[in-house]
């Protein structure tokens, strides 16, 4: 008797130890798969203030098709967008490195109010790339955490700071309590 591992576990509603323990003394065979049915994608972000007070911003994309990596250098005190690059190490073909000069329509977008705008503007359609807007996304509002918690040491105190400074703009800090207790109506 063999069982095949493609959905059985997810049917069996067993859990994975109790799975695996089920298949014990049985012939086991792995449903041949085609890349994307077992796929991974690793996405990184590193932000770094830097002593000229500019913030370096780094994303990459690391899957079996790609290899991305986006950098981004933006004023400290403005915020705005001094330069965009993407270096692709690898692609699926040889067309998606083109959407690099777009990335230079975003030379003097400041992060913050409308940034998703811009983005799907520059890097939405047919010449742009969902990858690396996708990056962006992530990456861009980054730097207003940067700029919120400047100069604080303290990590408790700059986390209280962030959350002031960007109090409304997402479910994360949509209070300006710093810890969950202290929220109102508790």
């Amino acid at each position: 008797m063999y069982v095949e591992l493609s959905n059985e576990r997810q049917h069996s509603g067993m859990a994975p130890q109790q799975f695996c323990k089920s298949l014990k003394g049985k012939e086991v065979h792995a449903v041949p798969m085609n890349s994307m049915e077992d796929f991974r994608r690793d996405v990184s972000y590193r932000v770094l203030k830097r002593e000229d007070g500019s913030i370096f911003l780094t994303a990459t994309l690391n899957d079996r098709f790609h290899d991305i990596v986006v950098e981004v250098v933006a004023d400290g005190d403005t915020l705005a967008i001094g330069s965009a690059a993407v270096d692709f190490r690898r692609s699926p073909t040889p067309d998606c490195p083109n959407v690099a000069g777009k990335l230079a329509g975003l030379g003097g977008v400041v992060i913050g109010k409308g940034i998703n705008r811009k983005l799907m503007e520059q890097l939405g359609g047919g010449e742009g790339c969902g990858n690396i807007r996708n990056l962006l996304l992530g990456l861009l509002p980054l730097a207003l955490n940067v700029k919120a918690g400047a100069g604080i040491a303290d990590e408790q105190e700059m986390l209280d700071m962030i959350r002031e400074k960007l109090h409304g703009t997402c479910a994360g800090y949509a209070s300006t309590a710093s810890r969950p207790e202290e929220a109102p109506g508790q």
